[in-house]
């Protein structure tokens, strides 16, 4: 794997990460959503007025065009994976931002992602 599509990789989850935070930032202001009901126009205009989702939707728009270009440097079998970089990153943002439950077993649960990472990255031969 060479550093340019490593580093687009890593780009691409990191917006994407970050696209969650923000939605969940945005979620924290406007409360519970549900749609499909009788309030879903009230819902949409609720969430239309709170810049942390245009965030978030500005983050997944500009992973799509990153993730297209990971794409075209690696391997889905190996790029895919990567995504799991995410979880790891959210799950330490959402409890330093948001005060989310760090647990034991969450923290093992990390660490076999990033050993799962690891090993799908460094079997790559393109």
């Amino acid at each position: 794997m060479t550093g340019t599509a490593l580093s687009i990789a890593l780009l691409s989850v990191l917006l994407n990460a970050a696209a969650q935070l923000f939605l969940k930032a945005g979620t924290n202001i406007v409360g519970t959503v549900s749609f499909g009901d009788a309030n879903t126009v009230n819902t949409l205009m609720s969430i239309a007025r709170v810049p942390w989702f245009w965030a978030g939707f500005a983050c997944y728009g500009i992973s799509l065009f990153t993730w297209i270009a990971t794409l075209s440097r690696l391997p889905v079998s190996v790029a895919y994976p990567l995504v799991s970089i995410g979880y790891v990153v959210n799950a330490m943002a959402a409890w330093w931002l948001f005060g989310e439950s760090l647990t034991i077993q969450k923290l093992i649960g990390v660490g076999f992602i990033i050993v799962g990472v690891i090993l799908v990255s460094t079997s790559v031969s393109k």
